[in-house]
């Protein structure tokens, strides 16, 4: 193992992070997530803000000498309004109806730090959910997996059945865009290994 190699830390406490990082041959060295404040600024555009999230959270991550941090942030927009991750199934239902039938873009911003330097990258993907009947999203809703995802909704999930059109990134929507942050990880010297 070379010991110049810099230890990798994931800022994120998703398990969908975590296993899209390995699917590309990274297995961080350690998880922290980072803990922060995610309200959107008054006013704030959604790129503004889902690139502010994600270097927020990798400044909040503490990092010892030879350590980079990984984190990102993913958020949907419908026209002008982010829409986060819902706070209870009343408004994971609001989200649905109002992606139902209708295309909306998921912005994910991931950041890395290391000795003191930041770099950043944002990918946004347009998605066209079809038209849903209501019977549909109640039983989504049931199963629990709108939990913790932005927009209500998880592409790689039963979601993704919901979906009839997509333009850009699959992985992005899930959370980490693969292509942008391996070439970030390779930037700091850090490559796939077998064993992830």
């Amino acid at each position: 193992m070379n010991s110049n190699r810099p230890r990798l830390v994931l800022g994120s406490a998703s398990p969908r992070r975590l296993e899209l990082l390995g699917q590309i041959g990274f297995a961080p060295d350690e998880v922290r997530p980072a803990d922060i404040d995610e309200t959107p600024l008054r006013g704030e555009a959604a790129r503004d803000y889902v690139r502010r999230m994600a270097t927020e959270k990798c400044a909040a991550v503490t990092a010892a000498r030879g350590e980079s941090v990984l984190t990102a942030d993913t958020v949907v927009v419908a026209g002008r309004r982010i829409l986060g991750k819902p706070v209870d199934r009343d408004e994971a239902r609001s989200f649905l109806a109002l992606l139902a039938g209708r295309r909306h873009r998921v912005m994910t911003a991931v950041a890395l730090k290391y000795d003191s330097q930041y770099w950043q990258r944002l990918v946004e993907t347009t998605v066209k959910l079809r038209p849903l009947e209501n019977s549909e999203i109640e039983a989504y809703l049931r199963s629990d997996e709108w939990q913790g995802k932005a927009g209500g909704y998880g592409i790689q999930g039963r979601a993704g059945a919901f979906v009839s059109w997509m333009s850009g990134s699959f992985s992005a929507v899930v959370g980490l865009p693969l292509s942008e942050t391996a070439t970030l990880l390779r930037m700091i010297g850090l490559t796939p290994s077998e064993r992830a």
